[in-house]
């Protein structure tokens, strides 16, 4: 396909470097759609800090500087795109909320669309008003959970035609066996718990650490896999309080054996090899109404058995038998489900491909031909009006 017949489409996100889940996200996604051979994709990449980005970034807006979201949009209006694709997170635009966004879309001359990735049951009343203003302008609101549905008509107000959904992507990598991987880090024979993603207090994993203490009387094979940095944000701010917290709870509960930390930004590929290897995938984060969670849509592209507290994703994503609940701050309850999954590893494997089967729906290259439809499908809607 010539240049010229390629859709021009930007992408308003962060961007890697910057270590953020959306950063990954927007490149896992873009990769994709530019594999299609109809996608031209660039980035306006929000920034906090300096980074040295790939050329895909053609311009940056500091976060805080209210002034740059009016300039960036003079810059999009004049450069020629065909969309903007905004990718929605409370915490990477500027002013309460996230306000200053709107002085960007609201003096847009091209049309865009939403991805949300976070989606708040019980907004206060300016969260609903920012979230009204930026459903009301764009063309398409995107969401990663049927059961998000609902609560964007309802509590939101937004017309059900704008919404979409289309599953968090995952990458799709060789399946490889789980023994194998085992032997090759001399863990042959222990049962592996893991958890990976970016570490930070609202992730609750005080409450797993205690809950392997609990298991590991039984089950001393046990080890718990605690992959991941501590946020650069949570950093900057406070440290690694949280993480030295958590390592004290190992200690104190004698359980070094038994708790690993691997304190690094981990690749994909590294991302994956480790999920291959786990036999349950554990998240025991604490907010309720977190709407979508790359790292379990990771863990459902890889068919794993995945234990987690019963927020809004989870319970979409885990229902039918597809993974195990218990309740939040409840270590008792997630050792319970752990220590069922050790003595059933008959029910193990019908969970895991149970999972497997909706994982397979959610490889990124499936994702994007969902993508690339509703690019074209709103260009075209355009061209009709």
């Amino acid at each position: 396909m010539s240049q010229e017949n390629k859709i021009k489409v930007l992408f308003l996100s962060t961007y890697p470097p910057r270590a953020c889940g959306i950063a990954t996200f927007t490149q896992d996604l873009i990769g994709e759609l530019e594999k299609t051979g109809r996608i031209e994709a660039s980035v306006a990449a929000m920034n906090d800090a300096d980074y040295s980005y790939p050329d895909k970034v053609k311009f940056t807006i500091e976060q805080q500087n209210e002034d740059a979201y009016a300039e960036a949009a003079e810059k999009i209006n004049s450069s020629g795109f065909d969309l903007l694709m905004v990718e929605h997170e409370y915490g990477i635009f500027g002013g309460k909320w996230g306000k200053y966004l709107l002085n960007l879309t609201e003096r847009l001359k091209i049309p865009y669309l939403v991805t949300l990735h976070t989606v708040l049951p019980n907004p206060g009343d300016q969260q609903r008003e920012i979230m009204g203003r930026l459903a009301a302008g764009c063309r398409k609101i995107i969401t990663m959970a049927g059961n998000t549905v609902d609560i964007l008509q309802n509590t939101y107000g937004i017309n059900r035609k704008k919404i979409e959904v289309v599953h968090h992507g995952v990458p799709e990598y060789p399946v490889a066996e789980r023994d194998t991987l085992k032997k090759e880090l001399g863990l042959t024979g222990r049962f592996i718990v893991s958890t990976f993603g970016l570490i930070g207090p609202g992730k609750g994993l005080e409450y797993g650490i205690e809950a392997i203490a609990r298991v590991a009387k039984r089950h001393p094979e046990i080890l718990y896999l605690i992959l991941g940095q501590t946020h650069p944000v949570i950093k900057r701010n406070e440290g690694e309080k949280y993480r030295e917290k958590l390592e004290r709870t190992v200690k104190n509960f004698g359980l070094e054996n038994k708790v690993r930390f691997v304190n690094r930004y981990l690749k994909i590929e590294e991302i994956i090899r480790y999920l291959q290897l786990s036999d349950v995938y554990m998240t025991p984060y604490l907010g309720k109404d977190q709407a979508v969670s790359g790292t379990l849509a990771y863990a459902v592209g890889y068919g794993r058995v995945i234990l987690s507290t019963p927020y809004l994703y989870a319970r979409e994503m885990l229902a039918d038998g597809r993974g195990l609940l218990a309740d939040f701050r409840n270590p008792a309850a997630l050792a319970e489900q752990i220590e069922k999954v050790i003595q059933h590893p008959d029910q193990q494997e019908k969970m895991e491909q149970r999972t497997l089967a909706l994982g397979k729906t959610m490889y990124w290259g499936q994702v994007a031909q969902n993508y690339l439809r509703i690019f074209q499908n709103e260009l075209q809607r355009g061209k009709e009006i």
